[in-house]
């Protein structure tokens, strides 16, 4: 998940270059509409008017590959990066960084903020689902990523907080815990205990092993 950076900030990095990149990526950014071609287009558009507004004259073009964290389709776009003075790139955090890279003598501008690594719960919603922690638990959870769905981050278990399935900190919160729970008794059924008997753990003396 991303979102474009204030214009202002990506202008002022501009200095005085005169023709302009803006290069979308067609992968995550794409899907919540930040960084695709329509949202490249939309940038250099507004680039142009603003070097007028400037009294400068400014040739923005904008393109689109695939993915920018993919060096062969970066590598496509090596032809529109020779003839422009500065590059606008609309990929995410991972994919800005693989055309400075290929390109080290192009100015590579990140035009894009990158929020979290999330998807689409509903159309305009996205949500974060994984913190990119680096040691994955999804197989002990069913799925359901602690460290970024947990408010507090817990990683072991319920911390006592919630109630009717909601988290303390806002109620808007679903305990991540509690649908961990849940789902995980979906795949383990809880055990019987009607044939327990209480009283804790049983003991049998043996007197006859006693000298």
């Amino acid at each position: 998940m991303a979102e474009a950076k204030p214009f202002a900030e990506v202008a002022a990095r501009l200095r005085d270059g005169r023709r302009i990149l803006v290069a979308g990526c067609g992968g995550c950014v794409a899907v919540c509409q930040a960084g695709g071609e329509h949202e490249a287009q939309t940038l250099a558009e507004g680039i142009r008017l603003w070097g007028g507004k400037q009294g400068r004259v400014l040739e923005a073009m904008a393109t689109a590959v695939p993915r920018q964290c993919e060096p062969e389709w970066v590598d496509s776009l090596r032809e529109a990066v020779a003839q422009a003075d500065a590059v606008v790139s609309l990929g995410c955090g991972v994919g800005v960084g693989f055309p400075a890279e290929a390109f080290p003598q192009a100015c590579v501008i990140p035009g894009l903020n990158t929020i979290f690594g999330g998807g689409t719960v509903s159309p305009g919603v996205f949500e974060e689902r994984c913190a990119f922690c680096g040691d994955c638990v999804l197989a002990d959870t069913a799925g359901i990523c602690p460290v970024s769905r947990c408010a507090k981050r817990l990683a072991n278990g319920l911390c006592g907080g919630s109630s009717d399935g909601r988290c303390e900190i806002s109620s808007d919160l679903p305990c991540a815990w509690q649908m961990i729970c849940e789902r995980l008794a979906a795949f383990t059924p809880p055990k019987d205990w009607s044939r327990a008997e209480n009283g804790g753990p049983r003991r049998i003396r043996r007197e006859d092993l006693f000298v």
